[in-house]
């Protein structure tokens, strides 16, 4: 990581919580996972998929200074970056044209 001593420090105590708040998210969408039955199990893998992807993009940015701006407050941040997620997004379009085509 790139940047003065004290924002690298900075910088890495912050990581810390970063990947603590992905590591709640990940928990969650498995927690989900193996309650559904295998056939339905699909989309959150899927979605399990993405916080990995922006775990590894968010955690290998290499300028402290940006890390600290971005980062500092992390809670419901990696919520939003996964929600945010175009592919999220469909995948939770999908899941509420079934439900709303499901009978009653």
């Amino acid at each position: 990581m790139t940047g003065t001593p004290n924002q690298v420090e900075l910088a890495n105590l912050i990581k810390l919580n970063v990947a603590e708040a992905f590591d709640r998210v990940d928990k969650v969408l498995q927690e989900a996972a193996a309650r559904q039955p295998e056939g339905f199990r699909s989309e959150i893998t899927d979605m399990i998929a993405i916080v990995e992807e922006k775990r590894a993009a968010v955690l290998t940015k290499s300028r402290a200074g940006e890390f600290i701006r971005d980062w500092q407050e992390p809670d419901g941040k990696v919520a939003k970056l996964i929600a945010d997620d175009p592919r999220c997004q469909a995948i939770r379009a999908r899941r509420k044209e079934r439900h709303a085509a499901a009978p009653v």
